[in-house]
């Protein structure tokens, strides 16, 4: 059984996962929509940015949030000054790195979604008098829903085996910032492969059960629509 310090970071490890994925689906999906539809000169330079994650190295991202949220940045006294305890170091700074760092696939899976979806529903719906708001709920929404559950699947799992970041921003302090990815290296560490197996084992586990039942579910929609 995994000891207290490691249930500890179970436990943290799953909330920092929750509350990324749970924010990110709300400001991914309009970033998304613009970058499937928008002509602006920009978009190339926003779509880079948003994929940056995925080719920079964790430790270099890390490093430069880690100066970004220091003490000594304006960003750093400007959150301190306003909420009472610093950025670095803490769970908010842990869950501003994940959101940066797992941005992209949410945001990449939602994209894909909005270019294939066909304009003849919605501008039917338009000519009935829906608004914005409701054609998104309406229409977007239920015929893009398994992109969506993708993302959400993606950004959690993602989020679950972080490392570099989380280590570069929160450190390795127990009940606060030291999530399952630092246990399992500290384990590793002190040669206690005993504890490191069941830690990696079990992510390795709860991983694949997550993507077996994303995987389950879309299929089972995709035979609905069919007709299977």
């Amino acid at each position: 059984m995994p000891g207290s310090a490691d249930l500890l970071a179970i436990v943290l490890t799953l909330k920092l996962a929750a509350c990324t994925t749970g924010i990110l689906l709300l400001i991914a999906p309009p970033l998304a929509w613009w970058l499937a539809r928008s002509r602006h000169l920009l978009r190339p330079l926003v779509e880079a940015l948003v994929a940056l994650p995925l080719v920079l190295p964790p430790t270099v991202l890390g490093f430069y949030l880690l100066l970004a949220f220091s003490p000594e940045s304006w960003l750093g006294q400007s959150w301190q000054q306003l909420f009472g305890f610093q950025l670095a170091f803490s769970f908010s700074g842990l869950l501003i790195s994940s959101m940066l760092y797992s941005f992209p696939f949410v945001v990449q899976p939602l994209t894909s979604a909005f270019v294939n979806l066909g304009n003849r529903e919605l501008e039917a719906a338009a000519t009935l008098g829906l608004g914005p708001l409701e054609r998104f709920f309406r229409i977007v929404l239920p015929m893009t829903l398994p992109s969506f559950v993708m993302a959400a699947a993606l950004g959690f799992a993602h989020t679950l085996g972080e490392f570099g970041v989380v280590l570069m921003i929160g450190g390795n302090i127990p009940g606060e910032t030291q999530v399952l990815s630092i246990a399992l290296f500290d384990h590793v560490e002190a040669l206690d492969y005993g504890n490191a197996h069941r830690l990696a084992g079990g992510l390795m586990l709860f991983s694949l059960v997550i993507l077996v039942l994303v995987y389950g579910v879309l299929q089972r929609r995709q035979r609905r629509l069919l007709g299977c």
